[in-house]
């Protein structure tokens, strides 16, 4: 994030900062010095909250993870959002929970109330052990989304006019695909992202998603939560498929 953007981003008006560390759609996470320069800023606008969403803290590739709530002074100001989707595989369960200053906590339970229900006492029970038991399997299902994104990262270096940034957690890759604009297979041409997903999934029978709902419209998603099997047929797909765009 760019200080100089976020401070002129703050106006009167004000009342929220929206933090997503991993991030979907890139995988990118902030360091602890750049949570800490955040830190510095938000400290001159005390009216301003922080919702961090933590959803990937578990498949992190760095070896550390810092949140922005653990600060000095931003204890009473995040909001942080969490659950069992992502780290633990339960989908399925649509669970979720977050922790806030307790008067803050006591009005979201209010809204949620009337809002959303159905988490079951099955789900919330699983979530439970999920959270407290034994986390070996977690650290082993992190290694192998580790590997998985370095087999997706050797398939994409040899992808000449690709570009990308290594994830550093999460389960995704964000490559810049731009140079592929403009070209065309069979009178089929490829004007953007979406034309360019769109020609992949017809095809080479992959599915990736634009960037333009991420707000990044020269890119497109990649997720590698899937087999190293599928995940190397699929990006030898992908490569035999630029490579007939002329």
């Amino acid at each position: 994030m760019n200080l100089d953007l976020l401070e002129k981003a703050i106006s009167s008006k004000t009342r929220a900062l929206l933090l997503c560390s991993p991030n979907n759609p890139t995988g990118s996470l902030y360091s602890e010095n750049e949570l800490e320069d955040i830190v510095n800023v938000l400290r001159r606008y005390p009216e301003i909250y922080v919702i961090s969403d933590e959803i990937y803290e578990l498949i992190n590739f760095t070896g550390s993870y810092k949140s922005i709530g653990s600060f000095t002074g931003m204890e009473d100001r995040v909001v942080t959002v969490n659950g069992v989707s992502k780290a633990y595989a339960m989908t399925g369960y649509r669970l979720g929970y977050l922790g806030a200053p307790i008067w803050l906590a006591k009005a979201i339970t209010k809204l949620q109330g009337q809002m959303t229900s159905g988490a079951t006492s099955i789900a919330q029970r699983a979530a439970l052990e999920a959270l407290t038991g034994d986390q070996k399997p977690t650290a082993e299902m992190n290694r192998a989304y580790q590997r998985r994104r370095d087999l997706v990262i050797k398939h994409l270096s040899e992808i000449q006019g690709i570009k990308y940034i290594i994830p550093g957690g999460a389960f995704y890759i964000f490559p810049d695909v731009s140079a592929f604009f403009g070209k065309s297979f069979n009178g089929q041409v490829i004007n953007n992202a979406e034309d360019l997903c769109m020609y992949l999934l017809e095809k080479a029978l992959i599915a990736t998603v634009p960037g333009e709902g991420f707000g990044s419209p020269d890119n497109i998603r990649i997720s590698y939560a899937s087999s190293d099997e599928n995940l190397n047929l699929a990006m030898s797909r992908l490569k035999k498929a630029l490579e007939n765009l002329k």
